[in-house]
C-alpha cells in the first residue's frame, strides 16, 4: 500500500468557497456497497434513500473561536495562534504562525472580545506549543473561527461554518458532513422514522495533516478526545441488536465508534482519547452506512473512505464526481455510501 494509490487530480476551481445555499442544496452522490450503482441527487432528497429504524450518529462539536492575534511582548512583533485542546482551565495547546515564534519562556499579548489576554510558551513539540494563559475564557468566543486555509475571502455567516445541532465549542475544525443538515431536514427525517444519536470528537488539526510518507501504514495521527455518552451508547446497541442500520455522519463518528468498538468490544459510554487511522483491509465493526464530503488527495480522510467502500470503486466515483462539477472539501458537496 502505497500513499500515492489514494491520488486523484482536482482542479483547484472545483474547491468551494462558500456553502450551498440553502444547507441542503448541496449536491449529494450516493454510492451502493452492494451494486454498482451510483445515483445523483440534492442533500435534500437524503431522506428518501434512508429507511425507517436508520440510526444517524452525528458529532456534536462545535469549532470553537480559536484564532487568536497578538504580539511579543519584548518586540511587539505579530503573531498568529490557533488553539488546538485545554489541558486545564489555563493551559492549552497551541499551534503558532510563524511557528518560530514559540519559543519556551515568551511571553505574548494577544487581542480578544474580552479585551488582552497575555500567556506564556510553556514548551514546544514538533510546532506544538504549549502554552499558560493568565485567566480563564470562552473558547466559544475568545477569538475568531478558524476557517480552513484553502477557503480564501469568505465573508458569509460564520454559523455556516458550524453544524445547527453543535453543542460544545471544543474543536479547532469542523465536522463538515453535518454542515449539510438543516433543522427541516432533520425534522423530516425523524418524521419518517429514521432516529439519531449525537457523539463528540474534538477536532484538531491533526486530522487534516497531510501525509507526507510513501507508506500511510507509517503516518500517525494527532490524539483527539472523544466522548459517547450512555444514550448513544444505547441506541446503538439497540439498532444493531434489532438489525437495523446505524449511519455515521462524518468520518469523525467513525473513527470515534470504531475506537470505542476495538477498545471496548462494543459500544459502551466512553471518554477518552483516540488516534485511530483506518486504511483498507481493516474491518468496520460499527457502522454499516457513511455520509462525508469529498476529501482531500493522499488525506486519511480518503482513505478511510477508500477502507469503507473500496479504493477503485471511490477513485472512480471522485473522478466523476470532478468531471461532473461537484464542489469539494469543506463547504463542498456530499457522498453517502450505503448498504
Amino acid at each position: 500500500m502505497r500513499t500515492a494509490d489514494f491520488d486523484f487530480f482536482l482542479p483547484p476551481a472545483q474547491i468551494a468557497q462558500e456553502p450551498a445555499e440553502p444547507r441542503d442544496a448541496s449536491r449529494l452522490m450516493v454510492l451502493h456497497r452492494q451494486t454498482p450503482d451510483l445515483e445523483h441527487l440534492r442533500f435534500s432528497e437524503l431522506p428518501s434513500r434512508l429507511q425507517a429504524g436508520d440510526l444517524l450518529v452525528v458529532n456534536d462539536t462545535r469549532v470553537m473561536a480559536a484564532r487568536l492575534f497578538g504580539r511579543r511582548e519584548d518586540t511587539g512583533g505579530a503573531v498568529e495562534a490557533l488553539l488546538v485542546r485545554p489541558f486545564s482551565d489555563l493551559r492549552w495547546e497551541v499551534l503558532f504562525r510563524p511557528a518560530r515564534q514559540a519559543v519556551p519562556g515568551r511571553r505574548f499579548r494577544f487581542s480578544t472580545a474580552d479585551g488582552e489576554l497575555g500567556g506564556v510558551v510553556v514548551s514546544r513539540d514538533q510546532g506544538v506549543a504549549l502554552i499558560d494563559f493568565d485567566h480563564p475564557f470562552d473558547p466559544g468566543t475568545v477569538g475568531s473561527l478558524p476557517l480552513p486555509p484553502y477557503i480564501t475571502g469568505y465573508r458569509g455567516d460564520p454559523e455556516r461554518y458550524q453544524t445547527v445541532y453543535g453543542r460544545f465549542p471544543r474543536s479547532a475544525a469542523a465536522p463538515t458532513a453535518g454542515l449539510h443538515f438543516t433543522s427541516e431536514l432533520l425534522e423530516r427525517l425523524k418524521s419518517s422514522g429514521v432516529r439519531t444519536a449525537a457523539v463528540t470528537l474534538e477536532v484538531g488539526p491533526g486530522t487534516f495533516r497531510p501525509v507526507t510518507v510513501e507508506d500511510p501504514r507509517e503516518h500517525h495521527l494527532h490524539p483527539e478526545h472523544v466522548t459517547v455518552p450512555a444514550s448513544a451508547a444505547a441506541a446503538i446497541r439497540e439498532a444493531r441488536a434489532e438489525g437495523r442500520r446505524v449511519i455515521a455522519v462524518g468520518t469523525t463518528v467513525v473513527r470515534t465508534l470504531e475506537h470505542v468498538a476495538r477498545v471496548c468490544g462494543e459500544a459502551v459510554p466512553y471518554e477518552g482519547w483516540t488516534s485511530l487511522r483506518m486504511l483498507p483491509g481493516d474491518e468496520f465493526l460499527v457502522i454499516d452506512g457513511l455520509i462525508t464530503n469529498f476529501h482531500l488527495p493522499r488525506s486519511t480522510l480518503l482513505m478511510l473512505v477508500c477502507a469503507f467502500a473500496g479504493t477503485e470503486r471511490v477513485l472512480d466515483a471522485y473522478r466523476l464526481a470532478v468531471r461532473e462539477g461537484y464542489r469539494f472539501y469543506s463547504f463542498g458537496d456530499a457522498m453517502a455510501v450505503l448498504p
